[in-house]
């Protein structure tokens, strides 16, 4: 196929991406404010650049200031619908893996719904927050937000449009953050960066008894980078079983695994927080299992906060609101 090939759904996707970010620009189509600032975290491409690990440590950077605030999810996979509360001891069915998982870690209200703008009322009628973080909101125009932080990845700056490629938007749409935070091998030479807030992330992992020749198994959207990070560590996985980004495990789902560990003689487990979350009951049928747990460290963060809160600090006056 020749390199000069544009897929003709690739074009049809992306005039219905401009064309709806053209109609946001211009204000034929509104954008709803809630009272309490909003911090939106997100990204141009699906799947697997960290969003959901950067919240948690993005929140745990916030809470040792002593600054509260919630965090609003569209709840991926959830089947339920409405903005809701998510509970900390509930269910991915309930709630969504992602936001689950970022009320463990945080201990702070997460509110998941289609709206992120009823999840954001929601929240200000039960509580009263000084910031909003929105999850996976770069896309979400439909509530203003008053800071955007966009995390790069390495394989975005050649990527190609949906449904070809894995971008979600073209990459002149970073012109619209204020941040871009490069994780990875990203790098900062693109012309829509120019003029923005650039940080740099370094992302890794962290475990605990490790077992003896583990086989590792999860439901991530880019595997093969979990496996490189345990490398890194030095654990080399006697096997591997992957499942779809999101999969929530079921009884045959086990069997499957068991006997892959089976086959490679394997001792133990290892999978992601996310699919620890996606295990639910069926759990303690894979023992010994060990959790990897992500770390992020963005580097100058005391800096990039300062950053951010002045910027929500010039950008409005606490207790207006607008619809």
């Amino acid at each position: 196929m020749p390199r000069s090939f544009v897929n003709p759904l690739s074009t049809i996707f992306g005039a219905v991406v401009q064309t709806r970010n053209t109609l946001y620009d211009r204000g034929i189509l509104k954008s709803r404010r809630l009272r309490a600032p909003a911090i939106s975290i997100g990204n141009i491409s699906v799947g697997g650049s960290g969003k959901t690990p950067f919240v948690i440590m993005l929140g745990e950077l916030l809470k040792a200031r002593g600054i509260h605030f919630d965090v609003l999810s569209r709840g991926y996979g959830r089947r339920t619908r409405g903005a809701a509360r998510v509970q900390a001891n509930g269910s991915p069915a309930e709630f969504g893996d992602e936001p689950l998982l970022i009320a463990q870690r945080l201990g702070v209200p997460v509110i998941v719904g289609e709206s992120r703008f009823e999840a954001g009322d929601l929240a200000e009628r039960t509580s009263v927050p000084q910031l909003h973080i929105l999850d996976d909101g770069f896309q979400h125009r439909a509530l203003h937000r008053d800071f955007d932080i966009v995390l790069l990845t390495a394989d975005d700056a050649n990527g190609k449009l949906l449904p070809t490629g894995h971008l979600r938007e073209p990459l002149s749409s970073l012109q619209r953050a204020d941040a871009v935070v490069l994780t990875g091998n990203a790098e900062a030479e693109l012309s829509p960066l120019r003029d923005k807030f650039v940080w740099r992330l370094h992302r890794g992992v962290t475990m605990r008894e490790v077992p003896p020749r583990p086989l590792v198994f999860c439901g991530i959207a880019r595997p093969q980078y979990f496996i490189s990070q345990l490398e890194e560590l030095g654990i080399k996985p006697s096997g591997t079983v992957f499942f779809r980004d999101h999969h929530s495990y079921n009884a045959k789902d086990v069997q499957r695994i068991l006997q892959a560990a089976e086959r490679h003689k394997s001792a133990g487990f290892i999978t992601t927080e996310k699919d620890a979350v996606n295990l639910g009951g069926v759990r303690n049928a894979l023992q010994p299992l060990s959790v990897a747990q992500v770390t992020m460290e963005l580097e100058n963060a005391a800096d990039a906060v300062d950053t951010i809160m002045q910027a929500v600090a010039e950008h409005r006056s606490p207790g207006v609101r607008q619809s």
